[in-house]
């Protein structure tokens, strides 16, 4: 039997895909666990123009807790790039969105884009500051490549989230230069995610929880589909790394995600 670890503590999901397949036949019971568990808010991070209305109907189910943001996977990013970021500005224009993303550099799969995933990136980070919007990062593979795009967009206005944080404590760093938090998911359960290491040393007030649900699901249901309930999870770790309670990591993220997210006073 699972443990609960809910004692009254409310936590924020920074990025979860809870309207992708995955989740098509348990979706209300899987949003139903992790609000049980006290995750009460959900960000759910864009991928392309084909899941566009699934993320709308879902928003329109759960006003109250969940959150979109419209922008381009970089995986997705491929001959249609043009019409794809179309679709993004229309959107942008159209809808009340919370950030820019996810947005960024893949090169993990496919080196083929790579210019354009830079104009896209570059693109929509834009967008993001002329709206007065966080971007939400995807790298993999790519951490110089993205830093050099930062690098040219870099400025007060400039903020967001480097999601799925997997890079060495200099990359850490220097993702704060840019006024990004850093999102924590289940790599750092991981016994080879290597972030537990250094972790310590990042301000827990520059620390934001995300699982990346249906992926990364940490220790002990690495391999399985990951689920928002299962922030628990990253919670606790956290909670062993920082020498805290879960009620002050569960405090001090739901703020730090809240002023990234609401600082623009919707």
């Amino acid at each position: 039997m699972r443990k609960h670890y809910f004692c009254g503590m409310k936590m924020i999901d920074t990025h979860t895909h809870l309207y992708v397949e995955a989740f098509d036949e348990d979706r209300e019971a899987a949003i139903a666990a992790a609000m049980a568990e006290g995750v009460t808010n959900f960000y759910l991070p864009a991928i392309d123009s084909q899941y566009t209305q699934r993320m709308l109907e879902l928003e329109k189910a759960y006003p109250e807790n969940i959150h979109l943001m419209m922008g381009l996977h970089p995986t997705y990013v491929k001959e249609n790039v043009a019409e794809e970021l179309a679709h993004v500005e229309e959107q942008l224009a159209q809808h009340r969105y919370y950030a820019v993303g996810e947005i960024g550099i893949d090169l993990y799969w496919d080196k083929t884009y790579l210019k354009q995933q830079q104009q896209a990136f570059d693109q929509q980070i834009k967008w993001a500051k002329a709206r007065k919007l966080p971007i939400v990062i995807h790298c993999r593979d790519a951490f110089e490549e993205v830093f050099d795009v930062l690098e040219q967009n870099k400025g007060e206005d400039l903020h967001g989230i480097f999601h799925c944080f997997t890079g060495t404590k200099t990359d850490a760093e220097r993702a704060l230069g840019y006024n990004l938090k850093l999102g924590i998911g289940g790599v750092v359960t991981f016994k080879n995610g290597k972030i537990d290491q250094f972790l310590q040393d990042i301000p827990l007030s520059e620390i934001v929880l995300e699982t990346d649900a249906p992926y990364l699901a940490p220790v002990p249901h690495r391999g399985k589909r990951n689920q928002s309930a299962y922030l628990t999870l990253i919670a606790k770790k956290l909670a062993e790394v920082y020498g805290k309670t879960m009620e002050e990591i569960a405090e001090q993220t739901t703020k730090n995600a809240n002023g990234v997210f609401l600082s623009n006073n919707f």
